[in-house]
């Protein structure tokens, strides 16, 4: 497999245990969900992706989606209001 870029948004918790709203990766994940595991491995995130939301390109999608190079991926955490 070849590694390729994807721009990473992240908000709430996750941009708090990051301590980045972005970043741009080489990575060989081959879906969503592939890639929220090389992340939550390597940052030490602690939420499940099923408690989460992913997007790919402004577009709500599965956690099966094929990345591609270039993508921009957001995962969204639960966020709480008042």
């Amino acid at each position: 497999m070849s590694k390729f870029v994807v721009r990473i948004l992240y908000y709430a918790i996750l941009k708090e245990k990051r301590g980045l709203s972005e970043e741009s990766i080489n990575t060989q994940a081959v879906t969503a969900l592939d890639l929220y595991q090389e992340l939550k491995d390597r940052h030490s995130f602690d939420l499940s992706s099923k408690s989460l939301k992913v997007a790919i390109n402004d577009e709500f999608t599965s956690w099966d989606t094929r990345l591609q190079a270039e993508d921009t991926v957001i995962f969204i955490p639960p966020v709480a209001g008042g």
